[in-house]
């Protein structure tokens, strides 16, 4: 909900039926009303103490462990779950008829194959983002999970980012009308890679970072597909880390356009900006970093500046979960399910191709990535 001092600044000139549909927007989380099931988690990297912090504040009931470095996945149950088991092999894990609802954070490259084992042993999926490397296999993952009647979701937290969920809900309300334009950029200081295993990504920032944009900007855009994508990517003068921190995309729509700027060596002074404009409204989000946002919705009526409630780290992996287990439990394929995550995916993939080649690529003809 928003809050009803923020709510009402600004918003005197908007009309009545506009400010009660951009009040009433449901951009928060969701949890399940009753469907509680066990949960275990399979990779307990950095990156899982947002999954548990948020599992844990949201009452889910995590009750499994697992890393292959059992050191990790012992502490993430002392910091987060005492009762949890701990496995270092996933199969034990996968084993556990009781468990319902596995989560995978694994890195892209080991992951389909658990995934896929987890499908067969009868449990939903929720897999980390970037879901694959190539989208035949995405693909068949996701004919394997409605052969066994189970539901594969992506992590794609930042669609719960408030800034970002906010901009969805209002895009589906019809607030923005037909989009037009949509501009991303992003000024951070992504050297803090330095040293870890995302060093080794070739393409990190159109890929392992990037894809979270692809993401938003694809489910913005709705059905209508992108018809080609340009791109480039190349080393800051200072950059501390291997792969490439300086990134650009353009992407082309029939009767729209969008931009995506990744400034990855950006080390003082930091700021995030969301432009989204359509024939009824138009979106406009900044803050210091993309974890905070001020948000400004203009219509023909006048200016909304909601406050929104939250934060992208952890409400977006509350988000990712409670909509997995939401779809459980309402028998629904998820909205962040597999299948529809392969058009995020063949959107990252020809910007990546493209930087590559230095030529404009269509989404859906690069079928595989590399790395």
């Amino acid at each position: 909900m928003l809050e009803a001092s923020g709510a009402q600044q600004g918003a005197a000139t908007l009309g009545k039926g506009v400010l009660e549909a951009a009040n009433q927007l449901p951009y928060r989380p969701r949890d399940p009303q009753r469907y509680r099931p066990q949960i275990g988690l399979i990779g307990c990297g950095n990156i899982t103490k947002e999954h548990l912090t948020a599992y844990r504040a949201a009452e889910y009931r995590v009750t499994a462990l697992c890393d292959v470095l059992p050191d990790r996945a012992r502490k993430r149950k002392t910091e987060f779950y005492p009762r949890a088991r701990v496995y270092r092999d996933y199969r034990e894990l996968l084993r556990r008829k009781e468990i319902e609802v596995v989560d995978i954070a694994t890195h892209t490259a080991e992951r389909a194959a658990i995934i896929e084992e987890a499908l067969l042993a009868g449990k939903h999926v929720l897999s980390q983002k970037p879901f694959v490397l190539d989208l035949d296999t995405g693909q068949r993952l996701a004919d394997l999970a409605d052969r066994q009647g189970v539901k594969l979701a992506v992590n794609q937290n930042a669609r719960w980012a408030p800034h970002f969920s906010y901009l969805l809900q209002a895009a589906r309300a019809g607030l923005l009308g037909q989009i037009t334009a949509a501009h991303f950029a992003v000024h951070w200081n992504h050297n803090w890679v330095q040293g870890s295993q995302f060093e080794q990504i070739d393409h990190l920032i159109l890929f392992d970072f990037g894809i979270h944009w692809f993401d938003i900007l694809t489910c913005l855009m709705g059905q209508t597909e992108p018809r080609r994508v340009y791109a480039t990517a190349t080393r800051s003068s200072g950059q501390l880390v291997r792969p490439p921190l300086l990134a650009q995309v353009l992407v082309e729509y029939d009767g729209a356009q969008a931009s995506l700027v990744f400034d990855g060596d950006t080390r003082f002074g930091p700021l995030d900006i969301t432009f989204v404009t359509g024939t009824a409204g138009t979106f406009i989000s900044q803050g210091p970093s993309f974890r905070y946002q001020t948000v400004e919705l203009t219509t023909k009526d006048g200016q909304f500046r909601p406050v929104l409630e939250g934060c992208w780290f952890p409400d977006g992996f509350h988000g990712t979960m409670g909509e997995l287990l939401c779809a459980i439990e309402e028998n629904r394929q998820p909205s962040i399910s597999a299948r529809e995550n392969l058009r995020s995916l063949a959107l990252c993939f020809a910007a990546v191709a493209s930087a590559e080649s230095r030529q404009a690529v269509q989404p859906g003809s690069v079928r595989r990535l590399l790395n």
